[in-house]
């Protein structure tokens, strides 16, 4: 029997993760005789979206309301780099058990057995991981993310579509790498950084760092919202 899910934020990776859910389903269905996944639909604070359909999926309520559905899973999809630190929000202001959050893999990304990948985060098409690659939860990896030997991706990442990771980088909790950029082997990103679309990270960014640049360069400091933990 197919497991409720509801998918927390109605926003462009929430109707992007709802067609991984789509071929999750089929290639479920093509080998067990039926959906992994039975969609409800989105969760969102915008009353205005309440009742309506995003991308042919319903909008059942807001995001507290998933308390009224004690048996389903969710994913939470809010990634935005103007404010990406409302997941981790989010998360907290739940409070749920994390055997709650679904893990979501398009069936066209490659995650081989020795990597692990931890509750609630949500993998699209194309997306390739080598060997030995740690992604932990709520962690969000855009199209076409290659992510070689060893890399550490740690919990509320953000991984833009093209991203490329050489081997043995880390990316700290929160950090966002926007789309197209690189990372040299044995890098760190630390907690809550912003990396620009199309950057050349060739050493370090520290916590609550924006660079961006070839090579990637410092732009400002982030200011955290007081419900993020400051590293």
């Amino acid at each position: 029997m197919a497991e409720p899910l509801v998918i927390v934020g109605a926003g462009g990776f929430g109707r992007e993760t709802v067609e991984v859910v789509k071929a999750v389903n089929a290639a479920h269905a093509a080998r067990h005789g039926g959906p992994r996944w039975d969609l409800a639909g989105f969760l969102d604070d915008d009353p205005a979206r309440w009742g309506t359909t995003v991308a042919g999926t319903p909008v059942v309520g807001p995001v507290d309301s998933v308390a009224d559905r004690p048996s389903s899973r969710l994913v939470v999809t809010t990634v935005n780099p103007r404010n990406y630190t409302t997941k981790r929000a989010i998360v907290g202001r739940l409070g749920l058990d994390p055997g709650r959050y679904a893990t979501l893999v398009h069936p066209a990304a490659v995650l081989p057995a020795s990597c692990t990948l931890g509750e609630g985060s949500v993998v699209l098409a194309g997306c390739v991981a080598t060997a030995d690659v740690t992604i932990g939860a709520h962690v969000a990896l855009m199209p076409q993310v290659v992510l070689t030997h060893d890399d550490v991706l740690d919990d509320y990442a953000t991984v833009g579509a093209g991203v490329r990771l050489a081997g043995g980088v880390t990316i700290g909790t929160g950090a966002y790498l926007g789309a197209g950029c690189l990372v040299r082997e044995g890098c760190r990103v630390g907690p809550w950084a912003l990396v620009g679309m199309g950057a050349a990270v060739l050493r370090d960014v520290p916590a609550r760092e924006v660079w961006a640049g070839v090579p990637a360069r410092f732009l400002r400091t982030v200011d955290l919202p007081r419900e993020v933990p400051t590293p």
